[in-house]
């Protein structure tokens, strides 16, 4: 039995008036997603368990099996593990987004404009992140570069728990006077931010990047802290060999963290411009190469999401379905062994909010040898819903995925 999990974050959303009051799952043309659904179990889960923030890190690792009340130690330390970071037991570290700010002279009063700084090319991150670190880097604090937008500070004997640190992608649009870190000890890292706007505001990339027409990257934006993840064996726990496929990091080190596989893929950028086709070639390959189970991340809706873009997040959900899921299932098929696809997002963004929330998500579970025809003609949240199927603990959906 092989077993695919395609994950598409941020998928689940609202009613939108723009799409006739259908969500983006509703109104897109998903004929692969639709007919599997259509033979198969069918319903709802709780990803992200009361008390939890609804971020990609819980609901991720709720969906893989694990408990993120047990295992989750914070947002960043995940992403550093993909990184490259060996981090001490006594340090703390943190996402450092590069955002686009307003141009307020003071920084309290600036908005903030983009949270990703128009998905900032790879190539320039690390550019602007090595001068961060050549400016602000110490025996302290450490800056080390990312993908794209995403990077990281490592503060080395830190405070654990610092304060209130706001996502960057939950006050798009907002001044960030009463979002900036609040807490008994945030002012040294409210000054890296600060000064950072001063060091960014005028440097070649960001005026090319002007001229380009594109948005500035002219401030770090720090969240996401924790200590170091313990995470147990994906094999160890589950018996199986599994495959973490990815653009982010968050979802790359929780591979690592899990010891999984976690192969990269050439032109995966995490937005609607990703290589879709790559993602299915590499699950592909790490089936043939004997892995049991592929995990197949697709940011794209979530990103869609954030911006509020309606359009495009149709369209994401889309070039999953023609480019990753259909494909997949007709090469699966083909090979002649028996499989099970598990299809759903991770958390809503609806693109109302533009940002994530805490509702139960659809999902189905598909296996060749057991169809299951239902009735349903689209999967989407309301038909997932009709099914009364429901589960509570996010965490045990990965163990009946792969119940044979």
């Amino acid at each position: 039995m092989k077993y695919a999990v395609v994950l598409c974050d941020g998928m689940a959303d609202r009613p939108v008036a723009e799409l006739g009051n259908k969500t983006p799952m509703s109104a897109a043309h998903k004929p692969a997603m639709d007919m599997l659904a259509a033979n198969a179990e069918v319903g709802t889960v709780k990803t992200v368990a009361a008390g939890l923030k609804p971020g990609s890190d819980v609901a991720n690792l709720s969906v893989m099996g694990y408990e993120p009340a047990k295992y989750y130690t914070g947002r960043s330390p995940l992403e550093a593990a993909s990184i490259g970071i060996d981090l001490k037991d006594t340090d703390v570290t943190f996402r450092c987004n590069l955002v686009t700010l307003s141009p307020e002279d003071k920084y309290a009063d600036k908005t903030i404009l983009d949270y990703c700084a128009d998905d900032i090319s790879t190539e320039e991150a690390h550019v602007l992140l090595a001068f961060i670190e050549e400016k602000l880097g110490s025996d302290i604090f450490k800056f080390y570069p990312g993908v794209s937008y995403r990077h990281c500070l490592v503060w080395s004997n830190g405070n654990p728990h610092p304060g209130v640190l706001t996502p960057p992608h939950d006050i798009t649009g907002k001044k960030i006077k009463e979002y900036i870190p609040q807490g008994n000890d945030v002012g040294q890292l409210y000054d890296l931010m600060v000064k950072s706007y001063d060091l960014l505001k005028n440097h070649p990339v960001n005026i090319e990047r002007i001229k380009n027409g594109k948005r500035p990257a002219n401030s770090i934006w720090l969240w996401g802290e924790g200590q170091k993840p313990l995470l147990d064996s994906f094999t160890e726990k589950f018996g199986i060999k599994g495959s973490v496929i990815s653009a982010v990091d968050l979802l790359k080190g929780i591979g690592i963290c899990a010891e999984m596989a976690t192969p990269n893929v050439d032109g995966a950028t995490g937005y609607i411009d990703t290589n879709f086709k790559g993602k299915l070639d590499a699950a592909i390959a790490e089936f043939n190469r004997g892995q049991d189970l592929v995990y197949i991340h697709v940011e794209a809706p979530d990103e869609c999401g954030h911006r509020g873009e309606i359009d495009n997040k149709v369209k994401a959900i889309e070039m999953i379905d023609s480019t990753i899921l259909g494909p997949l299932v007709a090469t699966l098929k083909k090979q002649g062994e028996d499989f099970s696809i598990l299809v759903c997002p991770d958390h809503p963004t609806p693109l109302c909010i533009r940002t994530h929330s805490s509702d139960p998500v659809p999902y189905f579970i598909y296996r060749s040898n057991a169809e299951k025809p239902n009735g349903i003609k689209i999967f989407d949240e309301s038909s997932a819903k009709s099914t009364g199927v429901y589960i509570e603990d996010g965490f045990t959906l990965m163990s009946r995925f792969l119940q044979k």
